[in-house]
C-alpha cells in the first residue's frame, strides 16, 4: 500500500538538478582543507610523544622526525 506514495516521491529525486560543478570544486576544495588541516594536528601531536608513546605505537623517533617533516599537503 505504501507502493503509490512512494513512487512520486522518488520520481522528484530522478528530476533534481545535478549540483552545479562550481559547487562540486567547493565541495572538493573544502575536503582537501580539512584533511590538510588534520595532517597539520595530527603531525603537531606526533612531535609531543615520547619515545615510550612511539615505542607504544609502533614508531621510533626517526620515523616521527620524518612524518612531521612532511609539508602539510604530503601524504
Amino acid at each position: 500500500m505504501a507502493q503509490p506514495a512512494l513512487k512520486p516521491a522518488l520520481s522528484l529525486l530522478d528530476a533534481a538538478p545535478a549540483v552545479p560543478a562550481l559547487a562540486g570544486v567547493a565541495v572538493r576544495f573544502a575536503a582537501a582543507l580539512t584533511k590538510w588541516g588534520q595532517r597539520h594536528s595530527t603531525r603537531n601531536e606526533l612531535r609531543h610523544l615520547s619515545d615510550y608513546q612511539l615505542y607504544d605505537i609502533g614508531i621510533d623517533r626517526e620515523a616521527a622526525r620524518a612524518e612531521i617533516e612532511k609539508r602539510f599537503w604530503q601524504g
